[in-house]
């Protein structure tokens, strides 16, 4: 069900999705590798916890110290640990519960340890950039970085980013207040690329308040990009071929478009501010398919400028290449020759027809252009 929604968000698919269940080995071997070099401990039911205070940088990416993490946190109290952070690697099995034989005697891993025994596997020693949200800064986040560090002796990972809550109506999001849903019902209702563009629309750290009222601003906005897509393709083809003038000016006008969104892209992913530079080039280019003087050269060029900027958020995923059935052909044209005959009563009622069937059309100077309406 997650690869599927995946897929209707336009996820690329992982080259490895592993289960900690396939990584029992690695978890033993870093378990096994921290107790010999002094970072962990066993105790008597065959508990094996990770010692805190042997990890000098302990609460370096929440900024708190020890002292602090152990004054606001909310920890489980075990009379048995060293110290109230220490966190299990490795778990007693009790009655019932799944297990694993091991060294340190049968039972499972602790929460903590699964993720650094399948970066270690799959990613290596140091990854590029680890992602999560921000209630996993304290403790996941900083448990990890304790016991991957204190196993392979380099940092874990060169970049954090942890993206902010989702709220619903500018509450938090929660099953107690009866405001949770998934994205499966959304997109049921709204279609998935739809919640892509709403994730794009906030920077990733901020806040993001969740309302159909939202959601519907974002259908719209989506459908103003496919509408300038459309509309380049239908100048396109209706340009003469030999119009291939030099426009450079404009070709700079829209190269500068393209250089604010990579500037957003490059401040810390802030696709809010790229997704305005989009809406920029879309003003510009709905202005350019309406000029008298624009050439197919500038066309082509605006197409692969729209199209890269699209491709990298990953929307507009959802082009298809309509066409139209012959009696709708034949009512357009229909229309058309009354148009030309100024029987504009009887081009009006044809119009009429044809919107009950779905079409829109608008009258541009390059001739008639015809869409479906959305659903």
């Amino acid at each position: 069900e997650y690869i599927k929604d995946a897929k209707g968000l336009n996820i690329k698919k992982a080259t490895y999705h592993p289960l900690a269940t396939e990584n029992i080995g690695g978890i033993v071997n870093i378990i096994s590798k921290l107790l010999e070099n002094g970072y962990a401990y066993k105790i008597t039911n065959g508990d094996v916890y990770f010692e805190v205070s042997k990890f000098r940088n302990y609460g370096k990416l929440s900024r708190q110290s020890i002292e602090d993490l152990e004054v606001g946190a909310r920890i489980d109290v075990n009379e048995k640990k060293k110290n109230p952070l220490d966190f299990a690697l490795w778990k007693n099995s009790k009655e019932n519960e799944p297990y694993w034989e091991s060294p340190f005697g049968r039972g499972r891993p602790g929460w903590h340890i699964e993720c650094s025994a399948m970066v270690y596997r799959y990613l290596g020693e140091t990854i590029d950039i680890h992602f999560g949200g921000q209630d996993l800064i304290f403790p996941h986040h900083e448990n990890e970085i304790a016991q991957s560090e204190s196993f392979t002796g380099k940092p874990l990972s060169n970049y954090w980013m942890h993206n902010g809550y989702i709220n619903v109506n500018n509450q938090k999001m929660s099953k107690s207040l009866n405001n949770f849903f998934t994205v499966r019902d959304v997109a049921n209702k709204f279609g998935y690329e739809v919640i892509r563009y709403f994730m794009l629309s906030s920077h990733y750290r901020s806040p993001l308040n969740y309302s159909e009222e939202i959601l519907l601003q974002c259908k719209n906005s989506l459908e103003r990009l496919y509408s300038c897509r459309n509309n380049l393709d239908f100048v396109y083809k209706n340009l003469d071929l030999e119009n291939f003038k030099e426009d450079s000016v404009l070709e700079k006008k829209l190269l500068k478009y393209k250089e604010d969104f990579i500037y957003s892209m490059e401040d810390d992913f802030n696709t809010a501010d790229a997704l305005s530079s989009l809406f920029n080039l879309t003003k510009e280019i709905n202005t350019l398919v309406y000029s008298k003087n624009v050439s197919k050269k500038l066309i082509i060029f605006a197409k692969s400028i729209f199209d890269e900027l699209c491709e990298i958020l990953g929307i507009l995923y959802n082009r298809k290449e309509v066409t139209l059935e012959e009696k709708v052909k034949e009512l357009i044209e229909e229309r058309d020759l009354a148009r030309k005959n100024k029987k504009f009563k009887e081009a009006d009622a044809i119009r009429d027809e044809l919107n009950s069937l779905g079409i829109k059309l608008e009258d541009t100077k390059d001739g008639v252009r015809w869409s479906k309406v959305s659903e």
